[in-house]
């Protein structure tokens, strides 16, 4: 059956909302997550909208916006739900879709199909499927980027609406900038200018210079007010803020310059697609839009070189260049389903079987390993594990039978269809892993110290998973500006369970009672995930006779 264009963007929606918004609260909040939501936080408790906060110290290192949305989710939803709070990561991710596939099929004059296929592997993309069910700030800023780029591009080739479009790019392009500070700029938009100037050439004419102008100053404004609000109303914070992150950018997790050439590897399972699409002298001659693969190639290429050059280098940083490899990727797709039946050449048919053939084998063995793996701490969770080994094993089949009969486009739907199934069936089985039954929580104990009108402190804002675990703004013992002792004894005081020894150091002439230790884990210590930092004592300080 074919399905008319017109609904090809209904069916990207309908693809997300498999992908990112199913089981959000299943996974608990990393460190990253437990920075914003702690922010988001004191936001509605405490109206630090601007001036942000962690309890109760300044946080200035990220801009607000995708705080606000967070917050705003909270305030409606409700602050200890954890999908709430992912939800405006999700809702982004799913804009990021549509404006690929927009910017595809509008902008570079891509076929329907392709542009489809483009936006189905950037949302199948490992890294963009993490942080779109996540809530960190990368995925905002690079959707609204890939938003500013779809219209500067279109300020760029056309004569109407210059305007509009100028006012629109420089919009995005602000709010990318609220959302990450520089980054997206450096890592998408650099990258872009850089493909289209070689590809396009840079047209200039008089009838562009004031919405030129518009734009640059819109893009100014949105990305220079926070920035001025904060220095302003505390400058002295904010450099030493400032200060403190250069360093930290110039000195941390320092790479070598290669390090992210496996960068094709971070699309998981169009690894291989994503790898062939790369190479060049292959894929020119059997690409159905020559000008563009050049475009999205140098675009791609020109990401990962910008970003190589930067001394600080995690994989995750590699996300805004999955954005041009998705559209670089679709060209090597759209050549399969257009020749595949007719290829004869082992050396092209081989990988494209194994890559497939992989993914099929995995619909096979999933249930199996599952239930070797999981078996023990399957109670309540049968419904998710039968689901997921139904659903698997018949796209397993399907995908062995259009394998064999070389319709690539089917095999390529099964695949965005077990990504969907294992997102919606199987992320729910993650629970089997939560076993540790020393699992306690901080917050009603710390609800009850409060209330009973007992001193508490935290020792220092170093955990932030431990400051989202208690639930509420506690005082802080040792801040940026040292060490301060209450005047009064005895009082209660929390701190991770790995500084015990130091803190009893600092805290010579008192006398430590333990009152108990919480684990905020809810995964034993053989795990990986496992964090000592989430472990919060409590213990009891009075003055030494």
């Amino acid at each position: 059956m074919k399905i008319s264009e017109k609904y090809y963007p209904l069916i990207l929606v309908a693809a997300c909302l498999f992908l990112f918004f199913p089981h959000l609260d299943v996974l608990y909040a990393n460190i990253m997550e437990a920075r914003n939501f702690n922010t988001a936080r004191e936001m509605l408790e405490h109206n630090n909208w601007v001036l942000t906060t962690m309890n109760g110290e300044a946080r200035y290192e990220k801009p607000p916006l995708p705080t606000w949305l967070v917050a705003f989710s909270a305030g409606i939803f409700g602050i200890t739900k954890l999908w709430a709070l992912r939800l405006p990561s999700a809702l982004i991710s799913t804009v990021l879709i549509l404006f690929s596939f927009s910017l595809s099929r509008k902008r570079m004059q891509l076929s329907a199909k392709q542009s489809l296929y483009g936006s189905f592997i950037l949302a199948t993309s490992f890294y963009i499927l993490f942080a779109g069910r996540n809530g960190t700030w990368d995925i905002f800023a690079h959707a609204f980027m890939l938003g500013g780029i779809y219209f500067l591009f279109q300020f760029f080739t056309t004569e109407s609406k210059i305007y509009q479009n100028a006012a629109l790019a420089g919009l995005f392009i602000g709010l990318s900038f609220m959302s990450k500070g520089p980054v997206s700029h450096f890592a998408l938009l650099l990258p872009f200018l850089i493909a289209y100037v070689a590809v396009f050439k840079l047209k200039t004419s008089r009838s562009r210079t004031v919405p030129f102008i518009l734009l640059v100053s819109i893009t100014l404004v949105l990305s220079s007010w926070w920035a001025l609000a904060i220095y302003f109303g505390d400058s002295e914070t904010a450099t030493a803020i400032a200060d403190k992150e250069t360093t930290a950018w110039a000195n941390r997790n320092m790479r070598a310059f290669y390090y992210y050439w496996s960068f094709f590897t971070q699309s998981g399972i169009w690894t291989i697609p994503a790898f062939v699409s790369l190479l060049y002298p292959y894929l020119k001659s059997r690409c159905s839009n020559l000008k563009m693969y050049r475009f999205s190639l140098i675009w791609t290429l020109a990401a990962v070189v910008l970003l190589s050059c930067i001394p600080e280098k995690k994989s995750r940083y590699l996300l805004p260049v999955l954005i041009p490899l998705a559209l670089n990727t679709s060209f090597y797709i759209e050549y399969l389903v257009r020749a595949f039946k007719v290829l004869k050449d082992k050396r092209e048919t081989v990988p494209v079987y194994f890559n497939f053939g992989i993914i099929g084998l995995v619909c096979f063995l999933t249930p199996i390993a599952g239930y070797l793996v999981l078996s023990s701490n399957l109670d309540g969770l049968y419904f998710w594990y039968i689901s997921l080994s139904l659903v698997l094993l018949i796209t397993g089949v399907f995908i062995f039978k259009y394998l064999a009969k070389r319709k690539i486009e089917r095999v390529f739907f099964l695949v965005i269809g077990f990504t969907c199934a294992v997102i919606t069936f199987g992320f729910p089985l993650v629970r089997a892993s939560y076993t540790n039954e020393d699992y306690a929580q901080l917050a009603p104990k710390v609800q009850q110290l409060l209330s009973e009108e007992k001193q508490l402190y935290l020792f220092e804002n170093s955990s932030p998973e431990l400051i989202w675990d208690l639930g509420q703004r506690v005082p802080v013992l040792n801040t940026r500006e040292g060490l301060h002792l209450p005047t009064q004894t005895p009082f209660y005081l929390i701190l991770e369970e790995e500084r015990q020894e130091e803190l009893k150091e600092l805290l010579d002439g008192f006398n430590m009672t333990l009152e108990g230790c919480y684990d905020g884990n809810i995964t034993t210590k053989a795990d990986r995930n496992y964090k000592t930092r989430r472990v919060g004592c409590l213990y009891l300080v009075s003055k030494a006779n």
